[in-house]
């Protein structure tokens, strides 16, 4: 491993705890994958170990077992872990984002992928402030709030595909036709509590249904767009958005319903603490 800092390692006993979780988790993973009806159409789900709160040695443990994907909260924090990391981790961005934060994060060498754009104000700050060494676009997921809860970012999935313009599609066209340097992904939730207890117990989540309906409303309104308009990067290697949902308690529900990115922290790091108990340290 190598950094431009010296990252502390976990201790022995730690290491091992880490690698039996992410094992773990992976077989579900797989598990999951292989009994869904997309095992034969798609690519296994990419697990990203959400490591919020979590200390870099941590995520050295997970990287010693091969782990590259990791999803952060707060950009400060991710700031901070990306300095003292391997260059080739893909650093994800899973939290609340505002424009101001935009240059901070399209800074970072090695981030991969932002999972919460519900703005084109944001898009546009990101798009300017990617420097212009970079190779590669920014992955980019619209977070839709799919539940409808208050307490939830994200945008209004309501997207018929007939439909001439909505606060999604208007997103989704301007990153598309007006971000050069941002590649539209696909679409990410985060979905309510009741429903991801409902699919812990009976495998389904409602939630997760309706993204990958918007998702699908969405394809047609951005390929019908292309025939009007001209073609714009979006999608996998397939030409489908991939879908970015489930978490430690619904992920398996999700790979189920079609997730191509589960986002998974307690299962493998461990109960998170309070943000509260980190500032009063």
């Amino acid at each position: 491993m190598s950094s431009s800092t010296s990252t502390p390692a976990p201790t022995p006993e730690r290491a091992v705890e880490l690698r039996a979780n992410l094992s773990e988790i992976r077989d579900r993973v797989k598990s999951a994958y292989a009994n869904s009806p997309f095992a034969c159409s798609t690519k296994e789900p990419v697990l990203v170990a959400v490591s919020k709160y979590k200390p870099a040695s941590d995520i050295s443990g997970c990287y010693e077992v091969d782990q590259r994907d990791f999803g952060e909260n707060y950009v400060q924090e991710l700031v901070d872990k990306a300095g003292q990391l391997p260059q080739d981790i893909r650093w994800h961005f899973i939290g609340t984002l505002q424009s101001n934060k935009a240059k901070t994060l399209a800074n970072i060498p090695n981030i991969y992928a932002i999972h919460t754009l519900t703005s084109q104000k944001t898009a546009t700050a990101l798009n300017k402030y990617l420097p212009e060494t970079r190779t590669t676009p920014l992955n980019v997921f619209i977070q839709v709030n799919t539940s409808g809860e208050d307490n939830k970012s994200g945008l209004a999935p309501s997207l018929p595909p007939t439909s001439e313009s909505s606060e999604l599609l208007d997103l989704a066209k301007h990153i598309v036709h007006e971000c050069p340097r941002l590649h539209l992904l696909g679409l990410m939730t985060i979905g309510s509590l009741t429903e991801s207890l409902h699919a812990k117990e009976a495998g389904e989540n409602r939630d997760f249904d309706v993204l990958v309906r918007t998702r699908d409303a969405l394809e047609v309104c951005l390929v019908k767009g292309e025939v009007v308009g001209g073609k714009g990067k979006w999608g996998d290697e397939q030409g489908r958005l991939v879908l970015s949902m489930g978490m430690s308690a619904d992920f398996e529900a999700a790979i189920r319903a079609g997730s191509g990115v589960v986002r998974v922290g307690s299962s493998v790091f461990g109960a998170r603490p309070k943000k509260e108990e980190l500032d009063s340290k």
